[in-house]
């Protein structure tokens, strides 16, 4: 937690000025909060951050986590780092082309899938991957699913989930404090299950995204971007699948769920009704804003949220070590 933290501060502090002077700055989409246009040139892809802390913490404690004889966190980490090249490769093509929209939508959904069907192969052939539907708070698994319905599920779940973390990035420090103890959550418990080589990853981002805070939070010096996001969503649900409990982002998710249900809502009502809207703007971060709220109240309560929800998710998954 410690190494993430102190390399996050000083890689943010020659990264943040490097990002500056390359010009790779944020464009804003015209039809967000009008405000938000003030934050234009802020440097993006500030993620590159936490995800080189993270990565330096594994590489360097290489030799410790060979003992355990524990890898998972390598798949884990493998899957986040091909999210997180999804996003730089949808940030560059934002920031050369000096637009809002980088990859096309299918052209990220292809690649999505490809790097999620990766990673659960590696956790099949590792023997990694039950097909036991545990569920919080119940201590025996209910049900054992066909392993190639619990696999296509699988895909739906991490790439739904993955892009529900980037949508969360949408004002300053967000996706990062909502994130953390998503991470300290998926620490205490890896650690309370001895899948010590697992823990040292969410440890790491504990840390460094810590660390990061000090940059991306309100008023934000950088943005994480696509690279940052979809690292987190690739963290988040690989721990989740490596941990052997999906369901468990039912609850630490929730924000990121409540986040992707508000856009969805608004976007089925406004075709449905031909112009009607259930929110003021979408996601719902964005109609909080528009109602008064500020950034910080944001960040606070839905922070807050979180951590709630990470207790009872502790609660709930306890009785099955």
């Amino acid at each position: 937690v410690l190494g993430g933290f102190v390399l996050a501060l000083l890689l943010g502090r020659g990264l943040v000025p490097a990002l500056r002077a390359l010009k790779a700055g944020q464009s804003i989409r015209e039809v967000g909060p009008k405000w938000h246009q003030g934050k234009a040139g802020t440097p993006t892809m500030g993620g590159i951050v936490f995800i080189l802390s993270s990565l330096l913490c594994i590489v360097t404690g290489w030799h410790a986590m060979r003992e355990t004889g524990d890898y998972k966190h390598l798949l884990v980490l493998a899957l986040a780092l091909m999210f997180g090249l999804i996003g730089f490769a949808d940030d560059f093509i934002k920031v050369k082309k000096k637009r809002n929209l980088g990859l096309t939508g299918l052209q990220k959904l292809v690649l999505q899938v490809l790097a999620a069907c990766l990673f659960l192969a590696g956790m099949h052939f590792t023997n990694a991957l039950t097909y036991d539907l545990y569920v919080p708070f119940v201590r025996e698994p209910l049900v054992h699913i066909p392993p190639l319905v619990y696999l296509a599920l699988s895909v739906f779940i991490i790439v739904g989930c993955v892009n529900a973390v980037n949508l969360t990035d949408g004002i300053d420090g967000l996706a990062t404090g909502v994130t953390l103890p998503v991470m300290l959550f998926f620490t205490l418990v890896s650690m309370t299950a001895k899948q010590w080589g697992l823990a040292t990853f969410p440890a790491t981002l504990v840390g460094a995204l810590g660390g990061f805070l000090f940059y991306n939070f309100y008023p934000a010096k950088t943005f994480m971007g696509d690279t940052g996001s979809l690292y987190l969503g690739g963290a988040v649900c690989g721990l989740a699948y490596a941990l052997d409990m999906p369901l468990v982002l039912l609850f630490v998710g929730l924000i990121y769920i409540i986040e992707t249900l508000s856009d969805i809502l608004q976007v089925s009502y406004f075709k449905l009704t031909h112009g009607k809207r259930i929110f003021k703007m979408a996601p719902i971060h964005h109609h909080f804003e528009m109602c008064g709220w500020s950034e910080k109240k944001i960040w606070v309560v839905f922070v807050s949220v979180t951590v709630i929800m990470c207790v009872i998710a502790w609660f709930g998954v306890r009785i099955w070590f």
